[in-house]
């Protein structure tokens, strides 16, 4: 292949390879009869396929498929292996279609519950997020077709995406932002990676030479594709040489021409030509090899597993006095429109025309077999006005109830790709809805369909909250089975839920101003922020009700003491204690008690799902490395771990902590500090090697600045007056004890030694 690939480059004309470098119309890429190189399809659809049917005179026409639940309900699985088969499905789909490349999946941060994007975005946690990216690529490429990890990197707004300039402090972006990508990259290996919009610290993501040459291929390591989002590239020959070798859609020949005439006016490179085009040929033929002649798949069968999939990722948020799953009830009141119509996937260019949907209404009625069902739909999905009669005839259904289901959450004119939301309310229509039934009937069970966190202002007048998100094709039927008792309840929150937008960490920063957007929260994005600002949200990470009990113990790690350069073996055992089967989601932090760096107060290192029958008992092995104590260090450009008592904790959610265990680690990578003149005394305090010095001189130092008294009386009190004093000052202090020299001469031997 790599003697074709190099012939095939050898017999180009200048204008065949640049051609390569973007694709026909908006789909597929370049053929070249003449050299026998024939053309790829790409697609989107990270949940479901999307192929626009191309002979449809308004190019606006896409194929019937099964609609999955989006990231935001597969990330609130935490189930890596569901993932993964949600991603060999679409795999066969694509197959079957003559799809080569499918667009997806995104593993971009959710910074703000406002982005209109949320809902294809995995969670708040870079490590969670990372880890469902990884087991939606490996499901995907195990069919034999390619995926395209997006959109790197950063684009965590939808309000002007096409050039935010979103400035991010290093560390901030290594742990977060970049962090969310690296682990797919290394491991999972999609064919393609989409690079992002926006621009980061003043350079577009197209164009940006460190983050798709220095970081992702030389540190990490990538050797597939990377081809821009859709009309991505500002300038064709930057991008070109920074690292994207494919832009689509097509450019309609602009940038083949500008990249012809930077070659012939000796602004770039062919060489750098010729390797762009080397990547985009050994993604078609490596296509091409993995393309199957004969592929069926059964949408009916596809469609079931969406039901499932949807099932274990559905959150329940509130069950007081355990009222669900629902008993005996003679009679029901379904209240709200969407009911009838679900909200049950997100808007956008991942949207799906879905070959068949189940209601719940539908789906309530076939399992409430001996109980009488009533419908009234409460408030007009199309509009935000309250209406009585719908009110009133909502309350009269309710109050002749024993129970009453309420469907609200968000319509998709508040949510979609291409804009943010601008609060966190539901539709007023819909929040009257549940206050005015709450005035007659105690009994209440609210569904929620909506792509990302909502305000709750209700939440004490109901006793029952499931959180359905967006659950695709088959929500009606699981969120019928999951309220019957039919399945229990085991997804978790990928992400938290505020009690007002204002406590969001990102809040005075989102989305920016003009063209600029300040991450000025740094690493504190979702929980993090939360735990160390002590504030209570609605609901916490990793958060989620069951229809049973678990019990955790004996907490063990196969080591007291480690270096960053061993792993650890973290186990427990969990036990179902209650009388239904179900699954746990348990959750593995570790906090750095005593140290010198800003950390939040925990981070997500490991989970795992567990299935249990009442009264079964599993032990849970979750194994750590570097990374798990790792911080960005900016000063060596490196991961590092700093030596030192970790704690190990086991929870239900990150503010449920079960079990704990101290484990000590140390750094095999020493960090030589390097001294200068307005280094100060503090920080020499600091060093066990520079200690002596600076305490022989402390006498001086007080002595000049007029502080004998105070030190004589109390040391501690003078040393900590001149603890930030830089080393410089010795010279204005000493009364001339200190020159200079005898300072450079210091320095000298301090860094030497």
């Amino acid at each position: 292949m790599e003697k074709r690939i190099n012939d095939l480059i050898a017999n180009m004309t200048l204008e065949e390879k640049a051609s390569l470098c973007s694709g026909v119309g908006a789909w597929h890429t370049k053929a070249i009869e003449r050299l026998d190189i024939p053309a790829i399809m790409m697609s989107d659809g990270p949940h479901g396929l999307r192929k626009v049917i191309e002979d449809d005179e308004n190019g606006n026409q896409t194929l019937e498929s099964v609609c999955f639940p989006p990231a935001v309900n597969l990330a609130s699985s935490w189930d890596r292996d569901l993932v993964k088969q949600v991603g060999q499905i679409l795999g066969e789909t694509c197959q079957a279609e003559g799809i080569s490349i499918i667009l997806g999946p995104a593993a971009n941060i959710k910074r703000s519950p406002l982005c209109g994007r949320n809902f294809e975005y995995f969670s708040e946690d870079p490590y969670l997020s990372s880890e469902m990216a990884n087991a939606h690529i490996t499901g995907v490429q195990s069919q034999g077709v390619g995926t395209s990890l997006k959109h790197f990197a950063a684009n965590n707004q939808e309000h002007m995406r096409m050039s935010i300039n979103a400035h991010i402090d290093e560390r901030t972006l290594r742990e977060i932002y970049l962090n969310s990508f690296e682990r797919s990259v290394k491991e999972a290996k999609p064919w393609t990676l989409m690079c992002a919009y926006n621009k980061i610290n003043d350079i577009f993501c197209s164009e940006h030479q460190e983050l798709l040459t220095g970081i992702l291929r030389d540190e990490w390591g990538y050797e597939g594709l990377v081809v821009s989002d859709w009309g991505a590239v500002n300038e064709r020959v930057d991008a070109l040489q920074a690292g994207l070798e494919l832009e689509m859609p097509s450019s309609d020949g602009i940038g083949e021409k500008k990249i012809i005439e930077a070659v012939k006016a000796g602004i770039l490179k062919e060489s750098t030509l010729d390797h762009a085009v080397r990547m985009i040929l050994n993604l078609v033929f490596k296509a091409l090899e993995n393309k199957r002649t004969f592929h069926a798949y059964d949408k009916n069968q596809d469609h079931s597993k969406a039901q499932k999939v949807a099932e274990e990722s559905m959150v329940l948020l509130r069950n007081k006095d355990h009222i669900l799953p629902i008993k005996e009830s003679k009679k029901i009141a379904v209240i709200g429109e969407f009911a009838k119509k679900p909200r049950y996937q997100g808007g956008g260019s991942s949207h799906i025309k879905s070959f068949k949907v189940d209601t719940p209404l539908d789906e309530i009625k076939k399992l409430a077999t001996d109980a009488d069902v009533e419908y009234a739909q409460g408030y007009d999905i199309n509009t935000d006005e309250i209406d009585n009669t719908y009110i009133e005839e909502a309350k009269e259904k309710a109050q002749q109830s024993e129970l009453t289901i309420v469907f609200a959450g968000l319509p998709e004119r508040y949510e979609s790709e291409g804009y943010d939301r601008t609060h966190l309310k539901l539709p007023p229509n819909h929040n009257r809805l549940i206050e005015e039934v709450a005035k007659v009937q105690e009994n209440i069970i609210v569904v929620l369909s909506n792509g990302s966190p909502v305000e709750i202002p209700w939440i004490n007048s109901v006793k029952g909250i499931l959180e359905a998100y967006l659950g695709g094709q088959g929500m009606g039927r699981a969120v019928a089975n999951l309220i019957f008792g039919k399945s229990n309840p085991c997804g978790k929150l990928a992400e938290t839920f505020a009690v007002r937008l204002n406590h969001n960490p990102s809040y005075l920063n989102f989305p920016g101003e003009g063209d600029q957007v300040h991450y000025a929260e740094g690493i504190f994005v979702g929980y993090r922020y939360y735990e160390k600002k002590e504030i209570n949200p609605l609901f916490p990470f990793g958060f989620g009700l069951s229809y049973t009990s678990f019990d955790y113990s004996q907490l063990r790690a196969d080591k007291t003491e480690i270096t960053d350069e061993e792993t650890l073996q973290v186990s427990f055992k969990v036990k179902n204690t209650g009388k239904m089967q179900g699954k746990e989601i348990v959750q593995l932090y570790v906090a750095k008690p005593e140290t010198k760096i800003i950390r939040p107060l925990k981070e997500l290192k490991g989970f795992a799902k567990v299935e249990l029958e009442p009264g079964q008992e599993k032990a849970v092995t979750i194994e750590l490395n570097k990374r798990s104590f790792a911080y960005y260090n900016t000063a060596i450009k490196d991961w590092h771990v700093e030596s030192g008592d970790y704690h190990i904790l086991i929870g239900a959610s990150s503010a449920d902590i079960r079990l704990q265990t101290t484990v000590s680690v140390t750094s095999t990578v020493k960090i030589k500090p390097f001294y200068h003149r307005n280094t100060t005394i503090g920080e020499l305090m600091e060093d066990p090697k520079a200690k002596p010095v600076i305490e022989q001189m402390a006498q001086q130092i007080t002595k000049g600045m007029g502080l004998s008294d105070i030190s004589k009386e109390n040391p501690a009190i003078a040393l900590n007056m001149v603890r930030y004093l830089p080393l410089r000052g010795l010279i204005n202090f000493s009364k001339g004890a200190f020159t200079e020299a005898i300072l450079e001469e210091i320095l000298d031997k301090l860094n030497r030694n």
